[in-house]
């Protein structure tokens, strides 16, 4: 057997325009993400039920599109293309949101470019640890510092896009998304590699169904559905508690975002490092322990600077399980980058449509604080579930 090359500097070169076209599509995101139950809620009037539904609809939408997407990224054709194509639909679903304050055509027109959107970030991670395999690059690290990427436009991101809504309006803030998108797809059809598919097309299309009749998959599905439940909840809700409930500032919530995302950049990266040695699976199980922390301190410590400290509760949290999930994804399903990334990804978007409708019908009956409490007991059975999940094989 051969030994593989090592990297030349032209691989090198890649792999920054990987970091940039990262940074660039997450920080659209981390603009438009933050201050969207704000949007709903100040410019189009809707009541806490209908922003949840939107949240909700939007989700389901980016299910059924990712996953069509994803089974044919896998069989043919160049990711790159199908990433072209997700970047021009996200750039035009922020231009329909900047123009558009019809409730009922931003859940329709608006949900179904945005469903396209959401196909980007899984797509460029397939695309990368396709590259990776490739070219013997390290798999782990090179993914934890792409999600360093994804952290470091959230610390960016949220105070930026609650100045510019509350000092320039939300036109000024879409339009902005707009821009970034559009440089992310010039750095996508210029500077990123098209990678030889390299597993039979019969295999892929049967992944999905494979993957999960794996019960370890089941699991881990199931686990990482309920903790982003948890914390979706929490990016939609937050906003709202401490503005309506505790009387903070809205600026805050881009203070605590940005804070938590600003911590996550060293223990995701911590993070990579580790696995290698320690594995994913214990990496994953303190995440988790810490999200079972951080859910119940936002209720019994409800001030600035408590609430401050439990971002770093958060960060572990968030900054290990974005980024490890996702490889033990893959590593349970090897041969299958895209579907695998998917699944991930779809367990995000499975959380939003419960996020989104438990969201709004809590904060409509009980209150907001309600969301904390449902927040803590689901993080412990998402404990429950991991701990049943086995160590992937080391990649």
């Amino acid at each position: 057997m051969e030994t593989p090359e090592r990297l030349p500097a032209k691989g090198n070169t890649v792999f920054i325009f990987f970091m940039l076209v990262t940074f660039f599509v997450s920080i659209a995101g981390a603009l438009q993400a933050p201050t969207l139950s704000l949007f709903l809620s100040h410019e189009l009037h809707a009541k806490p039920f209908m922003v949840g539904a939107f949240f909700t609809v939007n989700a389901v939408t980016g299910i059924i599109v990712s996953f069509l997407l994803a089974r044919r990224s896998d069989k043919q054709g160049d990711r790159r293309n199908l990433l072209m194509l997700c970047c021009l639909m996200a750039l035009g679903n922020a231009i329909v949101f900047a123009f558009t304050r019809s409730y009922w055509v931003l859940i329709t027109l608006g949900l179904i470019l945005s469903a396209f959107s959401t196909v980007v970030m899984p797509q460029i991670f397939a695309l990368a640890r396709e590259y990776a395999d490739h070219t013997s690059r390290e798999v782990v690290m090179f993914s934890s510092l792409m999600r360093a990427q994804m952290s470091l436009a959230w610390v960016i991101g949220p105070p930026i896009s609650f100045a510019l809504a509350l000092n320039y309006g939300f036109i000024v803030l879409y339009l902005v998304a707009a821009a970034l998108f559009l440089l992310a797809l010039g750095f996508i059809r210029f500077t990123l590699p098209s990678v030889p598919k390299v597993f039979p097309p019969a295999d892929i299309a049967r992944s999905a169904v494979t993957g999960w009749k794996n019960s370890h998959v089941r699991r881990l599905f199931i686990a990482s559905v309920l903790m982003w439940i948890c914390n979706l909840m929490y990016i939609i809700d937050m906003p709202l508690y401490i503005s309506q409930t505790l009387g903070m500032p809205e600026k805050m919530a881009g203070v605590f975002m940005g804070t938590a995302a600003g911590l996550e950049i060293p223990i995701m990266l911590l993070a990579g490092l580790l696995a290698k040695r320690v594995g994913k699976r214990p990496l994953v199980l303190l995440a988790v322990m810490a999200g079972v922390l951080f859910y119940p301190g936002m209720l019994m410590f409800p001030t600035r600077g408590a609430m401050l400290v439990l971002q770093l509760l958060n960060a572990i949290f968030i900054g290990i399980v974005a980024g490890l999930v996702m490889l033990w994804f893959q590593d349970l399903m090897p041969g299958k980058a895209g579907a695998a990334t998917t699944m991930f990804t779809n367990s995000v978007s499975t959380g939003m449509i419960f996020a989104g409708l438990l969201q709004g019908i809590l904060s409509d009956w009980l209150g907001h604080r309600a969301i904390y409490g449902l927040a803590s007991g689901l993080m412990l059975l998402a404990l429950v579930l991991i701990w049943r999940v086995k160590e992937p094989v080391q990649g």
